[in-house]
């Protein structure tokens, strides 16, 4: 499944955070960097499963597209420790 949120954090930050959320926050469904550069993520956890994100600078904000097949609970637990941007209506 694929998850997607706008946060006030850069990349970076998000970046960093996923790494420790999902090394220290779930133990039992911990997952590891094993790809990365500027702007994304590839963890693998349990029984090889893999968590992919992304981090996009935009003009509202950073966009932050996560996608798992097995972490579905544990992702959409780390997006929703990001600090929303605030949207005008």
């Amino acid at each position: 499944m694929t998850y997607e949120v706008v946060t006030t954090l850069e990349g970076a930050e998000v970046l960093a955070r996923a790494k420790r959320f999902f090394a220290e926050r779930v133990p039992m469904y911990a997952a590891f960097p094993e790809k990365e550069g500027p702007g994304y993520l590839v963890l693998r956890g349990q029984g090889g499963e893999e968590i992919a994100l992304a981090a996009l600078a935009g003009p509202t904000g950073t966009r932050v597209r996560g996608s798992t097949l097995l972490f579905d609970q544990q992702l959409d637990r780390f997006l929703s420790t990001l600090p929303p941007v605030d949207r005008v209506p």
